[in-house]
């Protein structure tokens, strides 16, 4: 009776394995690379946002665990490049642009969903504000966030939005209403 518990605790751990996520580089998703994610490593991202026990920590937790699996990221792929903006890295192979970062921070979010490690918040499409010059950012819904007297298209919403920063570096998580007014020098 023991072996047959330990060998359904065996194969029941090994149920989730690595993971490889497509990463967007190069602006406008031109260039695609796979990195892979240890079951290891992900198994530490999910005791990280374990740790949360409320939506505000988790969305600190989260911007931590999105720059680390940047920063992982770069370790197999041309990302380790690219720095904060359009600027200070034009040119560069690895360059991201907010298209290239909004597609890949969903898929980072998306892969953290599907695995069970967020509790308080749900994965949305990417989120767009500006109509000339347009901007992408990932998009989070805090879960239970909707009020029947505030318009439901911002409220307990968050950009989640790497652009800002360099890789490897924990990306700030801005209220959407905020976020959709571009200051940029207020991130």
């Amino acid at each position: 009776m023991w072996r047959l518990a330990f060998l359904l605790v065996f194969f029941a751990a090994g149920a989730q394995a690595d993971e490889a996520i497509s990463i967007c580089f190069n602006y406008g998703c031109a260039a695609e690379e796979l990195a892979v994610f240890s079951d290891t490593r992900l198994m530490w991202v999910n005791e990280i946002l374990g740790a949360a026990d409320s939506a505000e920590q988790e969305r600190r937790l989260i911007s931590a665990v999105v720059g680390q699996l940047y920063g992982w990221a770069g370790q197999q792929t041309p990302v380790h490049a690219d720095r904060a903006g359009n600027v200070a890295d034009e040119g560069v192979r690895g360059a991201m642009d907010c298209i290239d970062h909004s597609t890949t921070t969903t898929r980072f979010l998306r892969l953290l969903e599907r695995r069970g490690a967020l509790r308080f918040h749900r994965v949305l499409e990417p989120a767009r504000r500006g109509w000339i010059f347009e901007h992408f950012s990932a998009q989070i819904e805090e879960i239970g966030s909707r009020r029947l007297d505030a318009d439901p298209g911002d409220v307990g919403r968050f950009a989640v939005d790497s652009w800002y920063v360099d890789n490897g570096r924990p990306p700030p998580i801005i209220p959407l209403e905020f976020w959709r007014e571009g200051n940029e020098s207020d991130v």
